[in-house]
């Protein structure tokens, strides 16, 4: 009778091993089916990001100076290897190793930034400096964008570290707010209001997670604004933007050309577009046509209907990137995976806006779709993060998920422990019983 509970016990029911249904039948491992959906949607996105930046960049890659039609397909299909390789890596990775690599990632991406900044050095182009000259690489990388991941792996592990820092505003200026202003100052500088506002948006989104009170965002949301306000005022590029923004008609062959290109690509391509491979737009009339613009070359190509699909495939990432947080009862990987979500996330809503006239023109690119090296390569990366999230036993310690997104931290910045005084309770009852 021993033997046959313990074989019970550990097949969870009498049932036959491998019957169907039965209870001592196999389960997939917790997190699998998010594991399967994200790593599915990922790849699906960026298969369709190589067709439509090769779509996009043909004909001007070929009238340009290089006069190769495939020039920015190659390279689109280098960084992907290289992204691919990381992102397959990382999901293998224990995500709870990268807690002490997170400050030192932080600072290297600080030099960075300011490395940018040094002429000689950074690399100045359309009125902006946010990459580096590294000529034998054959490619220039931009810093901003491994900044975006080291602000969420900071943050991450010091609220899953010092919960208590959210107490009060004093007590989380220096260790938890102090570099990742900093990052969104240097990014102001270059200037890169798009990068700097995802930055804020994923930190603010780590905090409310972790349960922070909102009274206390109030006064760094009006440093933020703060921040931008002057970065507009002594840049006459992110000026001419907003100006453009108001009203792009008033310059239209200026300031306000490359949006009202956009309408007209999007008009154009009406309810199922003018097919692959046939948009106008795509020969040098709309700027930055296979990267930040893209979305304006599939709405052209595809329609609103294509739009609309990459619109869905996006809140299917937030659907499932948020679920993985959900279930996640390790703080600091449910604090990333929900860091990492936003990213993805919040930089193809702050894309879709500026490409169809609802923000500003911010030179965010739409996420593995749009053509470029460094977002292409960290974005990959931090997808790897967040499958290994997905299925690691460290992130399943309780029997299953929690119904509502919210922190373990969240109401209990006091205890080190991180339970909820409710658990706790019902802790030492048990131990009383």
């Amino acid at each position: 009778m021993r033997i046959f509970s313990r074989k019970a016990n550990r097949g969870g029911g009498a049932g036959r091993k491998g019957a169907p249904g039965g209870k001592g039948a196999r389960r997939a491992p917790r997190g699998s089916t998010e594991y399967a959906a994200l790593l599915v949607l990922t790849m699906i996105l960026l298969a369709f990001g190589i067709v439509m930046v090769f779509s996009a960049s043909w004909a001007s890659s070929y009238m340009g100076e290089t006069q190769d039609s495939l020039f920015y397909l190659k390279r689109e299909l280098i960084f992907a290897g290289m992204g691919l390789g990381l992102m397959f890596f990382l999901a293998r990775f224990d995500y709870g190793r990268l807690r002490k690599i997170a400050p030192l990632l932080m600072v290297v991406s600080l030099v960075l930034l300011l490395a940018v900044l040094i002429p000689g050095i950074g690399v100045s182009a359309k009125g902006a400096r946010r990459w580096l000259s590294i000529g034998f690489l054959g490619f220039q990388p931009q810093p901003a964008e491994l900044a975006k991941l080291a602000v969420i792996l900071f943050a991450a592990s010091v609220v899953a570290a010092r919960p208590r820092l959210l107490g009060s505003f004093r007590d989380m200026l220096a260790p938890l707010l102090l570099m990742p202003v900093a990052a969104c100052a240097l990014v102001l500088v270059e200037p890169d209001m798009g990068t700097a506002i995802t930055i804020c948006l994923t930190l603010g989104a780590i905090l409310i997670v972790a349960g922070i009170q909102l009274r206390l965002l109030v006064l760094p949301v009006m440093g933020g604004g703060l921040l931008a306000a002057l970065s507009v005022l002594v840049s006459p590029h992110q000026a001419a933007r907003i100006t453009s923004f108001l009203d792009p008609w008033k310059d239209a062959q200026g300031a306000g050309y490359q949006v009202i290109q956009s309408w007209v690509a999007l008009a154009s391509g009406g309810l199922f577009g003018v097919g692959i491979g046939n948009s106008v737009q795509k020969y040098d009339w709309l700027p930055e046509h296979h990267t930040d613009m893209i979305l304006s070359i599939v709405g052209e190509e595809l329609g609103l209907i294509g739009v609309l699909a990459v619109l869905f495939a996006f809140i299917g990432f937030a659907f499932i990137g948020f679920r993985i947080a959900l279930k996640c009862r390790d703080p600091f990987g449910k604090y990333l995976a929900a860091g990492i979500t936003t990213l993805v996330v919040s930089q193809a809503a702050v894309n879709f806006c500026a490409v169809t006239g609802l923000l500003p023109l911010t030179g965010v690119p739409l996420p593995v779709i749009s053509y470029g090296g460094s977002s292409l390569v960290i974005i990959l990366a931090s997808v790897g993060i967040l499958l290994n999230i997905s299925v690691s036993k460290r992130s399943q310690v309780a029997a299953s998920g929690t119904r509502k997104l919210k922190a373990i931290e969240g109401g209990n910045r006091g205890r080190r422990d991180g339970r909820a005084s409710g658990a706790r309770a019902r802790a030492r009852r048990s131990a009383h019983a």
